[in-house]
């Protein structure tokens, strides 16, 4: 073999490797690594739990707006307004019959979020004329009340995603006052403000979820805005990712937001149908590594439950 048939033999297997490997890291084969199960929540989607292959493995048509997979295998959801339940719900659902196992009836006008804190207790919102969080306990006791110091002209747009943290604070967004509060629960005094209105208003970075991570710093899902926000302890966005910085219009209506162990953040577009993307998982250096679409309709919140086969019940959300 000739020195110069070796030199172009090695420059051609140069190129194939440069190649595949831009593909990998920028290109739609990014996403090949990476196989996500999940149970999603939405209003028109119901809840479905999603397996690797991105199939439907259950749902039940339910509109729900957040949610839970218990460890006993059991569901958890808040609910919509519906025939069942005419001022929202709560309801924990068998996942073998479909039966409900307890269920707490809203008593205001819509109930939006719960979190279940352990020992017959759930954190629950209620959206009305007083908004508040409560506690409440599989018999539908009330447990403790919370205020929340929000605008009442529109109910639905009061909170979402609202949330006990790590010290026993609350911390709940509210859309249209564009700021993320921590509450002291039962006193309702608000210890801590977020604002996500740093673009101007007219940007909608109304903010629907709000994920304090182990470092005190905050994610924040910004909805319309099409952008998710870190922020530190004094409210300085230190990081932030939308849809010029991922290079495609993939966030369409940042909902439900979820930030994994590996440091990774997935979003749900809730504005997207038919085809378009209804959730995408950004690195911290803003590359897309998975996206699904496989579903008519989007989520409100999601739980990824497993990564490529194993387990994530220590993911933030």
């Amino acid at each position: 073999m000739s020195m110069k048939s070796l030199t172009f033999q090695l420059f051609s297997l140069f190129l194939i490797i440069a190649t595949a490997a831009t593909s990998t890291a920028n290109g739609p084969d990014s996403s090949e690594g990476t196989k996500h199960s999940f149970i999603g929540f939405g209003k028109a989607t119901g809840i479905v739990i999603v397996n690797e292959a991105e199939k439907v493995e259950w749902e039940m048509k339910l509109p729900a707006s957040d949610g839970w997979m218990l460890k006993s295998g059991n569901i958890l959801a808040a609910i919509y307004p519906c025939q069942k339940f005419p001022n929202g719900g709560v309801a924990e659902i068998n996942r073998q019959t479909k039966e409900i196992v307890w269920e707490y009836q809203g008593q205001q006008k819509e109930i939006s979020t719960v979190q279940p804190l352990g020992d017959n207790r759930y954190l629950v919102t209620e959206l009305g004329n007083e908004p508040r969080a409560i506690v409440i306990n599989q018999q539908g006791d009330l447990l403790s009340t919370t205020p929340l110091d929000c605008q009442k002209a529109n109910a639905h747009m009061q909170t979402r995603m609202l949330r006990m943290l790590p010290n026993g604070n609350y911390i709940a967004p509210h859309l249209l006052d564009f700021a993320v509060k921590e509450y002291q629960p039962i006193s309702g005094k608000v210890v801590r403000v977020f604002k996500t209105d740093d673009r101007g208003r007219d940007k909608r970075d109304w903010p629907f979820t709000a994920i304090r991570l182990k470092n005190g710093n905050t994610v924040i899902g910004c909805t319309n805005g099409n952008r998710v926000i870190e922020v530190n302890s004094d409210g300085k966005i230190i990081w932030s990712v939308d849809n010029a910085d991922i290079g495609e219009n993939l966030i369409s209506d940042a909902c439900g937001v979820q930030r994994l162990p590996n440091g990774n953040t997935v979003i749900t577009s809730y504005y997207a149908k038919g085809e378009q993307v209804k959730l995408t998982e950004v690195t911290p250096d803003k590359k897309v590594v998975w996206r699904f679409n496989a579903l008519p309709s989007s989520f409100h919140h999601f739980q990824i439950l497993t990564t490529n086969g194993k387990s994530l019940s220590n993911a933030l959300r």
